[in-house]
């Protein structure tokens, strides 16, 4: 974007801010991608409610020992000027925040808050899920801290890793287990014969497996991969040393990633190389609508057996929701 543009999404440098967190990594990531193009630099705010009032989150109170004004509270004055949340555990502490704060902290909700649209000024929704009203803002993919700049500067100093690795170099991303989805024996069975199939064709596999990744399934790639590492063409990150997420996705010429995680296929279609999604085992209808609609604006196909070749425009939707919000923030300030 020019710097007109840049210019209407960034607020003065003296707005504070809070991101609030259960510490759910994939939640963070979209607080402080939107906090980031905002020009802000938050303080993370990690709530930890106890047992009953954990249970009653989103529709309870907080926790009374993190209340404003106990001293394990996260949400203790002075309050931010704007607070950025994600993740239902969440939702009473940004509404305390407001009350607390008499209206004057501006507040930023993460995904569906499940409370509806009065729970924060403004929430940000993914396009496949269905709450919609004048303080929501949609977008097709969520917003991730893989700005233009961080590719750039992982292009122009390579990781020493992958400096070696001969192209093409196709990424392979893997989630795990979670809420929608499993990884069965059959999934990691075809996602190590994917591996070996792409490596058979000579290209450079280079393999970055999240926390949620059964051991089991990235031992099973590296033996499908022991080939090709042998010839210096494949690279599996095994959680030692700097994660080289970026340093992946910026030197990829395909990138191939499990559908498990919005935030993973969201991540993989900033890059504007083909992405392939292989879906594992369980789902969820709106998994399937995310993945159709991209597949739909052209940025992923599901794979179908071998590396395809096609173009699309890199999809970013963290520039377009902090414009928006940064518009909402000034008209809530009267500026």
């Amino acid at each position: 974007m020019d710097g007109a543009d840049l210019a209407s999404r960034r607020l003065p440098g003296t707005t504070t801010a809070w991101v609030l967190s259960d510490g759910k990594i994939g939640d963070e990531v979209q607080c402080f991608g939107i906090a980031d193009e905002l020009g802000l630099t938050p303080e993370r705010r990690l709530i930890a409610p106890r047992p009953p009032w954990s249970w009653l989150t989103p529709y309870g109170p907080v926790d009374p020992r993190e209340a404003p004004g106990r001293r394990a509270s996260a949400i203790s004055p002075p309050f931010p000027d704007i607070a950025i949340a994600a993740g239902r555990r969440t939702v009473p502490y940004l509404r305390r925040v407001k009350r607390a704060s008499g209206g004057r902290t501006f507040t930023v909700f993460v995904k569906d808050p499940y409370t509806g649209t009065g729970t924060a000024d403004v929430i940000w929704i993914p396009e496949h899920d269905k709450l919609r009203g004048d303080n929501v803002i949609v977008t097709l993919t969520p917003a991730h801290r893989l700005r233009p700049a961080v590719f750039a500067a992982a292009r122009a100093a390579p990781d020493p890793r992958l400096a070696g690795l001969p192209g093409p170099r196709v990424a392979m991303v893997l989630g795990g287990k979670g809420v929608n989805h499993d990884f069965s024996a059959e999934d990691i069975g075809n996602l190590a014969a994917m591996a070996g199939a792409i490596a058979a064709t000579g290209a450079s596999l280079m393999v970055t497996p999240s926390r949620r990744t059964p051991p089991a399934a990235l031992a099973a790639i590296r033996a499908a991969l022991a080939p090709a590492d042998a010839a210096g063409r494949a690279f599996v990150w095994d959680g030692t040393g700097t994660n080289p997420y970026s340093q992946i996705l910026a030197h990829a010429d395909s990138i191939l990633v499990t559908g498990d995680s919005a935030n993973m296929v969201g991540e993989a279609c900033v890059t504007g190389v083909p992405v392939h999604v292989y879906e594992p085992s369980g789902g969820h209808p709106k998994v399937t609508r995310y993945l159709d609609r991209l597949t739909e604006v052209g940025a992923v196909r599901r794979w179908s057996g071998r590396l395809e070749h096609w173009t699309y425009a890199p999809i970013d939707s963290a520039p377009v929701t902090a414009a928006e919000i940064a518009q909402r923030y000034r008209a809530f300030r009267g500026a």
